[in-house]
């Protein structure tokens, strides 16, 4: 005779819904045994919010995928602890107890929805596959679900999104989606795991404003998981601070802020990025400058694809940044900012003078720029996807040098490798090492290194501390404040994060759909912004409400 799965039954109110009790994780592989979670205690009362914070490796994340057991298992196991859900060991618990609490009584969202969500199924088989699986709805019945769903979490136009898929959706679109499976099946507790990271300011507020009044509505409880202490308290009843498989402080968010009691979160909490740049020299020689700079792309249609019109990702623009100074560029995903960097490297095709050091540079083709590369230089977003993996550290900050150096000899070369990597921070002894050996922080060190080594004029820094934690973040804005005092450097400064703008910009640019509605001093920009969407995005970023509503169009 078959066992019937064991369902957890409500318990009183006052009760935890979800106590983690003395849970250890480890990784074994062969004879070696890494421990990512090492005895760790927390709960979860309903209705109530509790943040997870800490660094990348401190655990967070692993702790949340062993609630519903989504760890690989082997290498992972649990040498020691209890995960009771409704008081129901989960981590003990059979196949069946665990499907009928995962998707349903607790669900989770992940922080990169392009890849959770199926790249070849609409949003509504997506959703509707979820509706299936744990409640056999079908057909009509579970497209009206679906339309509710997606009206709920605030997707416009819901009629006409189901047959999108989410290369069609924005950012912020493809979390609401992901949020919409998430509560199809009413859950319990809702554990979201650094949902907000990779959005735009805006978009992130009002995420946390949809998590908060959907909790509300409801009466779910929330596990948030984040390396942001700002949105720790603007969402947190309770936060639990990680470092290195421990919890080493826990309690009411406002009184952990006010008084943190352990060295780390106070470590936390000084790592934001502070300081303001260095007054710019307002006659230093211009470096590069922009008159009604335009970038269009065609549309094309009909059969001889003729043009029909223009995606106008930078429409107008005038700038001039000068040595020893940083020009600030905000707005949200889709606003012409990395399009106007690569335009002003001559990375792609514009209209519009483009001058670099005097010289008009925006008629130059490939072979023409090419002497000039050196002086201009990019560090992107992502570390390890702009690092080669297959390349030594040596070899990747040597690669410009072999390019634009040629006459150096080996010896030469190795000399500016070790220095550039002093300079950037990093033991110069580490150079044979290879990407995937370092940080995410020491991976952009690299590729500070391998732009700084060239003795460049101009750098265009774009995103370069998104997929940084906050206190790697304020290293390397240090660091770039550093470079750009002893060496005059003049960046591009690109960023949806304003806290990190406002410690390095001297001059702010602010664009939204390829125009530039704002342009002037930070500061002044800062404390009195004159445009209504610029205001909205200081609102996103520095205050605890959010963005006015019907700023980002969905």
């Amino acid at each position: 005779m078959t066992q019937a799965p064991t369902t957890p039954s409500p318990v009183s109110p006052d009760a935890p819904l979800l106590e983690v009790q003395d849970l250890s994780v480890h990784f074994v592989q062969g004879a070696t045994h890494s421990v990512a979670v090492d005895r760790i205690s927390f709960a979860i009362r309903p209705r109530e919010t509790v943040a997870l914070v800490g660094e990348s490796g401190s655990g967070k994340s692993v702790t949340a995928l062993s609630i519903l057991k989504l760890l690989p298992y082997p290498p992972a196991e649990h040498p020691t602890g209890r995960i009771l859900f409704n008081g129901v060991d989960l981590l003990s618990a059979d196949e069946k107890t665990l499907r009928s609490v995962r998707g349903n009584k607790v669900t989770m969202i992940f922080q990169e929805p392009m890849s959770s969500l199926n790249p070849l199924h609409t949003i509504e088989r997506q959703i509707g596959e979820v509706l299936l699986i744990h409640q056999g709805i079908s057909g009509k019945a579970a497209r009206r679900r679906i339309l509710e769903l997606l009206e709920e979490v605030g997707i416009r136009d819901a009629a006409k999104r189901l047959d999108s898929y989410p290369h069609q959706l924005s950012g912020g679109q493809r979390q609401r989606v992901m949020i919409a499976m998430a509560l199809a099946n009413e859950p319990e507790l809702l554990i979201a795991d650094e949902p907000t990271t990779a959005l735009d300011v805006t978009v992130q507020a009002q995420i946390l404003k949809l998590l908060k009044d959907i909790q509300e509505r409801r009466g779910m409880a929330l596990l948030f998981i984040t390396h942001d202490l700002g949105i720790v308290r603007k969402i947190a009843d309770r936060v639990c601070v990680m470092t290195k498989g421990h919890i080493v402080e826990t309690g009411p968010t406002r009184e952990v802020f006010a008084d943190p009691q352990h060295e780390y979160t106070r470590h936390l909490l000084a790592a934001e990025p502070r300081g303001r740049p260095r007054p710019a020299d307002a006659s230093a020689a211009e470096i590069v400058a922009t008159d009604d700079l335009k970038v269009w792309f065609p549309i094309k249609a009909g059969l001889f694809r003729r043009t029909v019109d223009y995606v106008k990702a930078v429409d107008g623009i005038d700038i001039s940044v000068r040595r020893g100074q940083t020009l600030g560029v905000v707005g949200e995903s889709g606003s012409g900012k990395t399009t106007l960097g690569l335009a002003l490297m001559r990375l792609i095709s514009s209209k519009g003078p483009i001058r670099f050091k005097g010289a008009r540079i925006d008629g130059r083709g490939f072979s023409e720029m090419r002497p000039l590369r050196r002086h201009m230089q990019v560090v992107f977003q992502d570390p390890f996807g702009s690092l080669s993996p297959r390349m030594s550290v040596s070899e990747i900050v040597a690669e410009g040098l072999k390019v634009h150096q040629p006459d150096l000899s080996p010896r030469d070369r190795e000399v500016k490798v070790a220095k550039a990597l002093e300079e950037v921070g990093l033991d110069p002894a580490s150079r044979h090492r290879y990407p995937h050996e370092f940080s995410g922080g020491q991976r952009q060190r690299i590729s500070i290194a391998r732009a700084m080594v060239l003795e460049p004029d101009f750098v265009m820094l774009d995103e370069p501390t998104s997929a940084l934690d906050m206190s790697v973040q304020a290293q390397v804005v240090d660091l770039l404040r550093d470079l750009q005092e002893r060496r005059g450097l003049a960046y591009l400064f690109i960023s949806h994060d304003l806290k990190v703008v406002r410690a390095l910009a001297n001059d702010l640019v602010v664009m939204r759909g390829g125009k530039m509605v704002e342009y002037g001093p930070a500061e002044q920009v800062f404390a009195a912004p004159a445009n209504d969407y610029t205001r909205a995005l200081m609102a996103a970023a520095f205050a605890v409400e959010t963005a006015p509503e019907g700023v980002v169009s969905q």
